[in-house]
């Protein structure tokens, strides 16, 4: 193992310092031993933790679900059960922002093609509508 400084780790990891001392204070990184001039001491075992907190978090998971993981494996459990489970929620939810965007995409096209929007029929009576409502000075109407 070999001990490496606060701004090694995060030069090895593309992490800031800053943040690698977050962690540590929020409990994803573990306290690490000291240098006799004060310097956080961190090893080879931390660069793999706060390799799979980046990778977790490029997944989406956040870091109370990263931190649930984390515990899980401490405790000397394995969490593919859990992580399977906190993915599957996030597939679900990645779904959901696909559909929510398919349906934004939906109403831009119609508004740019001169149609209404789906949801506000009333409220625009034709996608030219939407610039020359936006163009109008503030202070009346051309």
């Amino acid at each position: 193992m070999t001990d490496m400084t606060v701004s090694e780790l995060g030069r090895r990891t593309g992490t800031t310092a800053d943040t690698i001392r977050y962690y540590q204070r929020i409990g994803l990184l573990p306290d690490v031993a000291r240098s006799p001039a004060g310097y956080r001491l961190f090893t080879d075992s931390d660069v793999e933790r706060l390799a799979f907190i980046k990778r977790a978090q490029r997944f989406g998971l956040q870091l109370d679900q990263i931190s649930e993981l984390l515990g899980v494996r401490d405790r000397g459990l394995c969490p593919c059960g859990h992580t399977r489970e906190l993915l599957t929620g996030r597939l679900e939810e990645l779904d959901e922002q696909l559909e929510s965007l398919s349906r934004l995409r939906a109403d831009i096209e119609h508004l740019l093609q001169g149609d209404s929007p789906s949801e506000a029929d009333d409220a625009w009576p034709c996608g030219s509508g939407l610039i020359e409502i936006g163009a109008r000075p503030k202070g009346g109407r051309k």
